[in-house]
């Protein structure tokens, strides 16, 4: 893949997050690890905007979907759902 030289300003968490990793062995460099930060955020970009197209295409045929389906949806799911460890506990 063509590599281009960037030079930019990052926010302190981020880079310190990236630069951990690197120290890991997680990743060879800072840079390994910025172009998979920026490859996954195009990913997941490019899933919502065509589940955006999705959800618009849906709604045009068959009408916009209403809160109340959705709630009801989520009851539906969480009655349908595998516990696979144990039930969650209040967090005081």
């Amino acid at each position: 893949m063509q590599k281009r030289r960037l030079t930019v300003t990052a926010d302190v968490q981020p880079l310190s997050a990236g630069q951990r990793a690197v120290e890991a062995g997680e990743f060879g460099s800072l840079s390994e690890w910025a172009n998979a930060a920026m490859a996954e955020k195009a990913s997941r970009d490019r899933r919502l905007r065509l589940l955006r197209q999705a959800l618009a295409s849906y709604e045009a045929e068959y009408g916009e979907i209403t809160e109340e389906e959705m709630g009801e949806q989520a009851r539906a799911d969480r009655e349908a759902a595998i516990t696979v460890r144990g039930p969650r506990r209040a967090v005081a």
